[in-house]
Parts: C-alpha cells; sequence; structure tokens
C-alpha cells in the first residue's frame, strides 16, 4: 500500500511548482497582470501571486487560492493540476 511517506520533498516541491507554473500560464491567457490578480484576491500586494507562480521561498498556493483564482479567471481549477 501507498502512503504519503513514499513521496520525497523533491516530489512536492515540483507538484507545487507544475501548479504555480500553471497558475501564471492561466493568468497570462486571460490578461491578468499579477498585480490585478492580486488585488482580486484581496491581496494589496504581487507578494502571493509572484512567489507562488515560482514556489520561491517554497510560498505556494493553498486550495482556497485556487479555488478563488479559478473563479477570478472563469476557469476549472482542473486546469491547475494538468
Amino acid at each position: 500500500m501507498k502512503t504519503a511517506e513514499d513521496l520525497n520533498e523533491d516530489q512536492i516541491d515540483d507538484f507545487y511548482k507544475m501548479i504555480g507554473a500553471n497558475v501564471k500560464k492561466k493568468r497570462m491567457e486571460k490578461g491578468f497582470t499579477q498585480l490585478q490578480l492580486s488585488y482580486a484576491l484581496g491581496h494589496k500586494s504581487v507578494g502571493l501571486v509572484s512567489q507562488s507562480e515560482l514556489y520561491l521561498k517554497k510560498q505556494h498556493f493553498n486550495i482556497k487560492h485556487l479555488y478563488q483564482i479559478a473563479y477570478i479567471l472563469n476557469c476549472d481549477i482542473k486546469d491547475f493540476f494538468n
């Protein structure tokens, strides 16, 4: 049986990087800047979006962020996991 312990830190890091890259791709397709998306999420700076898109300092989007971003960008949340 598989367990969460089977995953190493690099695999999890790669997963977060993939999600960040997919959010960036969809954001750009929809014509949003990082600042516009940040404001739409209720943030006053681009920190969350810019760092999470690149997985800087291990900053990543959580499921609430992804749900909100999918709503704002009018896309399916599944788009971030492909």
